[in-house]
């Protein structure tokens, strides 16, 4: 049986197995270059193709997960509730049966919280981009948030091995009621082996959009180090680790949000900048340093000073195996 995937209003859905559906409407051309034929599980094979749908809903005093489609290597844990400040949000563990990301994979998550829903979602472990030899690996994200809606997305790194080529792709869809933290960490390499910008090319578009479509926000990341080893300015500055987070929300002025941000990064030491994001929607922050330990508790700092400020809670202790 055929099942296709939930359409915009208006749209024949398409087959969640067409390529139309798990391939990235444009790949930049860094990327696409590296298109060919692998000599073992080519694009489109069982295995090859990971999705992940997702729906969550406010019912009661908490949230559930109300709708799941899973294929591997992408899957999910039930959700969770240790947050003690706030019961009602989901901790959901997003997670890969393939221990990372190989050559010619097409994966796509989609992920839709309902009004006044809570969640919280990170992955379980670093993902891990393996050498390749034939074509490149795609990641998209699609996440929605309704009115009233509180959401983290808050993955671990993207650590790209020697050889390998990444494109993903992030869109947020924020109502403007809606409150939405999104991470982004990627690493030069595998640091413990020293192994620094032996990757091909890492790209990255993150998009921010209202449920109308309009654009409010678009960060663009690319990475093409020519060579092991090489650094610079346009490859990390010499440093060895890139973090970001996005805040957008009505709950407090973008300028606030902004402060808040630079306050908690403020005494640490590391190279950072903070700014506000169009139409006064919120804030974020990048910053760049060698120390990955440094960078995680920064990343941290600026996550549980938001929640502070927001909702008036801390941030939680998350225990991922």
């Amino acid at each position: 049986m055929t099942v296709a995937a939930r359409a915009p209003e208006g749209e024949r859905p398409v087959p969640r197995l067409d390529p139309r559906h798990y391939e990235p409407a444009r790949v930049p051309h860094l990327v696409r270059r590296h298109a060919g034929t692998p000599d073992t599980l080519a694009v489109g094979r069982p295995g090859k193709v990971g999705l992940l749908e997702l729906a969550f809903e406010r019912i009661g005093g908490r949230t559930e997960l109300t709708g799941h489609y899973q294929k591997s290597p992408l899957q999910i844990m039930r959700p969770l509730y240790f947050d003690p400040a706030r019961p009602d949000l989901a901790v959901t563990l997003l997670m890969s049966t393939g221990g990372g990301i190989l050559q010619a994979d097409r994966l796509r998550t989609d992920i839709r919280c309902g009004a006044d829903t809570a969640v919280h979602l990170t992955t379980q472990a670093a993902t891990k981009v393996y050498r390749m030899e034939y074509d490149y690996a795609t990641q998209l994200v699609n996440l929605e948030a309704g009115p009233g809606a509180y959401v983290e997305y808050l993955p671990e790194p993207v650590i790209p091995f020697v050889d390998s080529r990444l494109y993903q792709r992030t869109v947020l869809t924020v109502d403007p009621g809606a409150t939405v933290l999104a991470g982004e960490t990627v690493l030069a390499g595998r640091l413990a082996r020293g192994e620094r910008n032996a990757y091909q090319v890492f790209a990255s578009d993150l998009e921010v959009r209202r449920p109308d479509g309009e654009l409010v926000a678009l960060d663009t990341v690319r990475l093409e180090p020519a060579g092991a080893g090489v650094t610079g300015p346009a490859v990390l500055g010499g440093h060895d680790v890139m973090s970001s987070l996005y805040v957008l929300s009505p709950l407090a002025p973008a300028a606030r949000i902004a402060d808040a941000l630079h306050a908690a990064l403020a005494d640490r030491g590391l190279l950072y900048g903070v700014s506000v994001l169009p139409q006064d929607s919120g804030a974020w922050l990048r910053l760049l340093d060698s120390d990955t330990r440094a960078c995680a508790a920064a990343l941290r700092a600026a996550w549980d000073a938001v929640r502070r400020l927001l909702i008036g809670v801390p941030a939680p202790e998350l225990r991922k195996t």
